[in-house]
């Protein structure tokens, strides 16, 4: 018998999971993200925290849920009302990439694993519009995809112990930006400038689930011209209204 979605659970004693049709595609990211809006404007007074992968959504109460069912009750009343058809609003950034040799330290490996100039790998990681699914497992880090198939590669095996943060790297079929320095085992082919994650800015960022991202290439020149752009706060990334 064929599963019916979205599924609802508790999740421990203070958190409830909705589970939406497993796979990773916009259609089911336009539905969760849909639905997430309607909760968090409904369930204002509760002050529940939303949070949303590729596929479900966990909904966080600051307190312990008393009577799971009357809360599960309630979810599925307003998913229910969601209107599914309408259009999300969306934003697509234009982000700068520099990809010059001390940046892109895996650009060498994929060009020998994957059978393609350097200049090849570029044009094939700044031709996709990607769409932003989620964020996570740092905060600001995007998870994109979209990503051309002839540039789908493994992660590392040994992940390196210090990735620097704009590092740009790729993952299986997904791309992403670190958005400040860590592990990571993600193959890395350039580095952006931009600066992805602030706490003392609001939001702390301003990208999300849903909006669109473009990468477009820089040399080394442009990269620390927009670095001194960023410590003055003169720069800021180019975005506009998504129509897709």
């Amino acid at each position: 018998m064929k599963q019916k979605y979205p599924q609802i659970k508790p999740m421990g004693d203070r958190a409830i999971l909705i589970d939406f049709e497993p796979e990773i595609s916009e259609k089911t990211l336009k539905k969760l993200l849909i639905v997430k809006e309607i909760i968090e404007n409904e369930l204002v007074e509760d002050k529940v925290e939303v949070i949303n992968t590729y596929h479900s959504l966990l909904i966080v109460y600051v307190f312990t849920i008393e009577n799971i069912y009357d809360k599960v009750s309630s979810l599925k009343e307003l998913i229910s009302r969601a209107n599914i058809g309408k259009n999300i609003n969306s934003q697509i950034y234009h982000i700068p990439v520099c990809y010059e040799e001390e940046f892109g330290l895996d650009l060498e490996l994929i060009s020998k694993e994957k059978n393609l100039k350097i200049s090849e790998i570029i044009h094939l990681h700044t031709t996709p519009i990607y769409t932003v699914y989620f964020t996570g497992f740092l905060p600001g880090f995007l998870y994109l995809g979209g990503l051309d198939e002839k540039l789908q590669i493994s992660r590392k095996s040994s992940p390196r112990m210090k990735v620097e943060k704009g590092a740009v790297g790729i993952g299986e079929n997904q791309t992403g930006i670190y958005p400040k320095t860590s592990p990571g085992g993600w193959q890395v082919i350039g580095n952006s400038p931009a600066t992805f994650f602030d706490k003392n800015r609001n939001p702390p960022c301003i990208i999300s689930a849903g909006d669109k991202v473009k990468f477009y290439s820089i040399n080394k020149a442009q990269y620390l011209q927009i670095s001194e752009e960023i410590k003055a706060t003169n720069f800021q990334l180019k975005s506009e209204k998504y129509h897709g």
